[in-house]
């Protein structure tokens, strides 16, 4: 007897659990059913337990839902990120570019210049002196160039020896040292180099 009863109480249990699904078909009819339901019915899981019941068709939805925001988050992440590669490499672009308009004018010019007066800063290797000044690196290159050829035009300097941002220069203010073969020294700050 004991058996028996053990036997019915795990049959009742595994029915209870495995729960009942309401299935509502296009027409409004209504059928009762141990397995989910069909696309082409409504989907309700009724627990037997608490009475409560869960709309599948709506859980659906939601899951959908949400696994369409999530892979709009990572598009959006992904573009983020590829908009930051490219500024990058439009940065180094530009830095690269200024640079090789400086190494032209010095080998276009070798009485005024000498080989090694401004060398180009690489963007991944910079000096200690030059990297807070990262982010304005293609503007450094520039006003570079522009001050040496200030200094020449000043008619005070016949040979440009070194070209190098100064220690005071802070970011929204680049200042320059240029040193002559004659032993002249000129600073030049960013206002003076930028045409009116």
């Amino acid at each position: 007897m004991k058996n028996l009863f053990f036997v019915f109480a795990l049959c009742l249990s595994v029915d209870s659990w495995a729960g009942v699904f309401k299935c509502t078909d296009a027409t409004g009819h209504t059928n009762y059913q141990s397995s989910p339901c069909t696309v082409e019915h409504k989907a309700v899981q009724m627990n037997t337990k608490t009475g409560g019941s869960i709309d599948l068709n709506a859980v659906e939805r939601q899951q959908a839902a949400e696994a369409e925001l999530k892979k709009q988050q990572s598009a959006q992440e992904q573009a983020e990120q590829q908009a930051k590669l490219d500024a990058i490499a439009k940065a180094k672009q530009e830095i690269k570019s200024q640079s090789e308009l400086t190494q032209t004018l010095i080998k276009q010019n070798p009485m005024q210049f000498s080989a090694f007066a401004i060398p180009p800063y690489d963007p991944d290797k910079l000096p200690a002196q030059v990297k807070p000044f990262e982010s304005r690196l293609a503007d450094v290159e520039k006003f570079r160039r522009l001050a040496a050829q200030k200094a020449l035009a000043s008619g005070e300097c016949q040979r440009i020896e070194a070209d190098e941002l100064t220690a005071k220069s802070k970011l929204d203010q680049l200042n320059f040292l240029i040193n002559c073969s004659s032993g002249k020294t000129f600073i030049l700050n960013e206002a003076e180099l930028t045409p009116p």
